[in-house]
């Protein structure tokens, strides 16, 4: 597994992550405190979706279902893009409540520009993930764990960014309610040296497993390929179009 390249301290306590308000950068500055307890960890973590990042030589493959659920019981929409872009090289998984999953895409996009118009480069991804971290403990975006993938000259990279704000590296992640049937199945198929075809294909793999079994997930498949050249999108409703 790959080793996170910060220096950040991800065995940190929930009191401890709220005391820490070190400032991020001079275009951030102080992040506000936040009051997650362990209750609320809880019940963030019971989002019902599925979604998937991996590393692979070629970048990137992020996978999501498509289904929308109140409680995991009802289908509220069917066709729901639960990734975007949110830097020329990145992009970022949307799990938990609608307005505050869209209110951290626009606020991270937003310093993603910021970033780049003052210094005249693009933000690293290692920078972004940070930035995403300090956001999801210093609120108000509730019921977040959304996964962060991308490319940069450092490489391939894939974040998980937990309710409290831990950030996570590794060369995949699962998150949501479907996490425990999408592992099974990467466990088996993953390798150190995947291509973004290959990757695209597991990852299909795992969602359409999930969706078998866990009511929060399901309705098909959204696909995400990222490269040093940029990030595709795509949506399929029929699983064997990719599987």
């Amino acid at each position: 597994m790959r080793t996170p390249q910060h220096n950040s301290d991800f065995s940190r306590t929930v009191d401890q992550l709220a005391d820490d308000t070190d400032p991020y950068a001079p275009e951030v500055g102080r992040m506000p405190q936040n009051d997650l307890s362990m209750n609320d960890l809880d019940n963030v973590n019971k989002t019902g979706t599925t979604t998937i990042g991996i590393t692979t030589t070629d970048g990137v493959v992020i996978a999501t279902d498509m289904r929308a659920s109140l409680g995991g019981r009802f289908v509220s929409n069917k066709n729901v893009q639960k990734v975007e872009q949110i830097h020329p090289t990145g992009a970022l998984t949307l799990v938990g409540s609608v307005g505050g999953a869209q209110s951290f895409i626009s606020t991270l996009r937003a310093e993603v520009n910021l970033y780049e118009s003052r210094r005249g480069e693009n933000m690293s991804i290692d920078a972004l993930a940070s930035l995403a971290g300090n956001f999801a403990r210093g609120g108000p975006f509730f019921a977040i764990h959304p996964i962060l993938g991308g490319v940069d000259e450092d490489g391939s990279h894939v974040f998980s960014i937990d309710p409290a704000g831990g950030v996570m590296e590794d060369d995949y992640t699962v998150t949501g309610s479907g996490m425990q049937l999408a592992y099974g199945l990467l466990e088996q198929e993953y390798e150190d040296d995947l291509s973004n075809d290959e990757a695209t294909t597991i990852a299909a793999s795992a969602i359409k497993s999930a969706a078998e079994r866990d009511t929060g997930s399901g309705n098909g498949v959204f696909l995400c390929e990222i490269t040093d050249e940029g990030v595709d999108i795509h949506g399929h409703h029929d699983f064997d179009e990719v599987v």
